[in-house]
C-alpha cells in the first residue's frame, strides 16, 4: 500500500512540476519568439467574436470544431457534430475525424505546420485555431481539444476557449509544453476561397483534394481557384479546377480550365479531358487536335495515362466524321 501511495504521489508531483510550473523548461519555439518576435506580428490580438461552447469531458473535440465552424457561419452545434466525429470506442475524437467533420460542413479543414508562429499568424489573420493538447503526462495522457483565439506578445500568453472557461490565458511556455506532447497538432476550418496564411503547397493541395470528394462542386471550384491564385504552376489544382467546373455543369468554364492547364503544362490528362469536353460540345475538329496532343504526351512521357487516353480515342473515333 505504501509503495502504491508513494508511486501515486510521485506521479502527481511530476505532473505539477511538468505542467503547472515548467519553471526550468522553456520550449524552443517559445525561446525563439522571445529572442526575436517575428516581423509583422501584432503585439496583441483577440478574436472576441468566436462563440464559446462549454466542453464536456468527452466532447471537447466536437465543441471545439463547432466553435470554429460557427465562426465562419456554419449553423452546426456540438451535439450534431458529436454524432459524426465522436468515436465511443476511443472515448474521444481522432484528428482525422476533426478534419473530415469540417469538410462535411462545406469548410476546408487544413492541418497547420507544427509552428507556434504559424498558429499566431493564423489568429492574427482572423482565424481561430483548434489545437490538441496533452494536459496529462506522456505515460498517462489526458487529451484535450481547445480553440486558440488570441495572444499577447509582451505577456507571452495565448488565449483559449477551453473546457468550461470562455477565456483561458496560458503562458506560451506551458502551452508549448502541452501542445508538443500532442504532436503539435493544429487545424483551421476555412470557407471555400480562403487559404491559411502559413499553409504550404503540399498540405493545402491534400486538403483541397479531400474537400473535393465530399463538397459541393461549386465550393470545390472556389477552393481550387484560391490554390491556383497562390500557386499558379500547380498542375493537380488546375486539373481539379477543370473537373470541379465540369461537375458543377459549367462546361465552358471546364474547357477554359483544361485548355489553360494543357497550354501551361502540356499534360496528357489536361489534353485528354479537353478532347472529351470539346467532343461533347460538338467541336469535333478541336477535340481531335487535343486528342492527338494527349496521345503524343502518353507516347513521349506519360504512359500511365494510356488507358484513359485510348478510351477517349475510341469514343471520338467511333463518331461519324462531319
Amino acid at each position: 500500500m505504501r509503495g502504491a501511495l508513494a508511486t501515486a504521489l510521485a506521479v502527481a508531483l511530476l505532473a505539477v512540476l511538468t505542467l503547472g510550473g515548467c519553471a526550468s523548461w522553456t520550449g524552443p519555439q517559445t525561446a525563439a519568439l522571445r529572442a526575436q518576435p517575428p516581423p509583422g506580428l501584432a503585439p496583441q490580438v483577440e478574436l472576441r467574436t468566436v462563440p464559446f461552447i462549454a466542453q464536456t469531458p468527452l466532447h471537447c473535440g466536437p465543441a471545439s470544431l463547432a466553435m470554429v465552424l460557427q465562426h465562419i457561419g456554419r449553423d452546426v452545434g456540438a451535439d450534431a457534430l458529436a454524432e459524426a466525429v465522436f468515436l465511443p470506442a476511443r472515448g474521444g475524437t481522432l484528428q482525422a475525424e476533426m478534419l473530415a467533420g469540417a469538410r462535411r460542413h462545406d469548410a476546408l479543414g487544413l492541418r497547420l505546420a507544427p509552428s507556434l508562429e504559424t498558429l499566431l499568424r493564423e489568429v492574427q489573420a482572423g482565424r481561430p485555431v483548434v489545437v490538441l493538447q496533452n494536459l496529462g503526462l506522456s505515460l498517462a495522457p489526458r487529451w484535450h481539444y481547445a480553440v486558440v483565439v488570441g495572444f499577447d506578445v509582451a505577456r507571452e500568453e495565448i488565449v483559449l476557449r477551453s473546457g468550461l472557461v470562455e477565456r483561458e490565458t496560458m503562458s506560451w511556455r506551458t502551452f508549448e509544453h502541452t501542445w508538443a506532447r500532442a504532436g503539435h497538432w493544429a487545424m483551421v476550418a476555412l470557407p471555400p476561397g480562403q487559404l491559411a496564411a502559413g499553409g504550404d503547397e503540399r498540405s493545402t493541395l491534400e486538403a483541397a483534394l479531400a474537400f473535393e470528394r465530399v463538397a459541393p462542386a461549386t465550393s470545390a471550384v472556389r477552393v481550387y481557384q484560391s490554390v491556383l491564385a497562390r500557386w499558379p504552376d500547380n498542375l493537380v489544382a488546375a486539373i481539379g479546377l477543370g473537373n470541379s467546373r465540369a461537375a458543377a455543369g459549367d462546361r465552358a468554364g471546364a474547357i477554359s480550365a483544361f485548355a489553360a492547364a494543357a497550354a501551361r503544362h502540356d499534360s496528357a490528362v489536361a489534353w485528354n479531358n479537353l478532347a472529351m469536353l470539346r467532343w461533347q460540345q460538338g467541336d469535333r475538329a478541336e477535340a481531335r487536335v487535343a486528342l492527338a496532343r494527349a496521345l503524343r504526351r502518353v507516347d513521349q512521357a506519360e504512359p500511365a495515362f494510356a488507358d484513359a487516353v485510348q478510351a477517349t480515342r475510341r469514343t471520338i473515333e467511333a463518331a461519324p466524321t462531319r
